[in-house]
């Protein structure tokens, strides 16, 4: 199964390295650009996520996770920035090492980012207010 679905609404995203060119070393260990199918480039943003609690709660602890981006997501991204992620979606992988281990776990990617705007707070009616209606 591949890009599945996942909903992080719950939780606070929040940059810890702005989003750069994603690349990889190539057989002569230069740096390289990865792209898409398309010849697109990629983008990686690590971020970190932790679970949003009510008031009064302790949130678990959180995680750092990484996250390829499909688009380039433009300026205004750097670190400490809440965001939330456009058409999140998980891949799950198992990779055999050169020296016969096997890694796996789930790769994270994502259209592009956005920026989380906290709920605005409620409005209350003064004296003032009162007076004028």
């Amino acid at each position: 199964m591949r890009d599945l679905p996942v909903v992080l609404d719950g939780y606070k995203l929040t940059v810890v390295e702005p989003p750069a060119p994603k690349t990889r070393q190539d057989a002569n260990g230069a740096e390289v650009p990865v792209t898409d199918r398309d010849g697109v480039t990629q983008f990686v943003v690590s971020l970190f996520a932790k679970l949003q609690v009510q008031a009064g709660q302790r949130a678990p602890k959180g995680e750092e996770i990484k996250v390829t981006l499909t688009t380039d997501p433009g300026d205004g991204f750097g670190e400490d920035a809440r965001v939330q992620l456009i058409d999140p979606k998980i891949n799950p992988y198992s990779i055999e090492s050169a020296d016969g281990r096997t890694v796996s776990g789930i790769a994270f990617k994502a259209m592009g980012l956005k920026h989380a705007h906290p709920a605005p707070a409620p409005m209350r009616r003064g004296k003032d207010d009162e007076n004028h209606s």
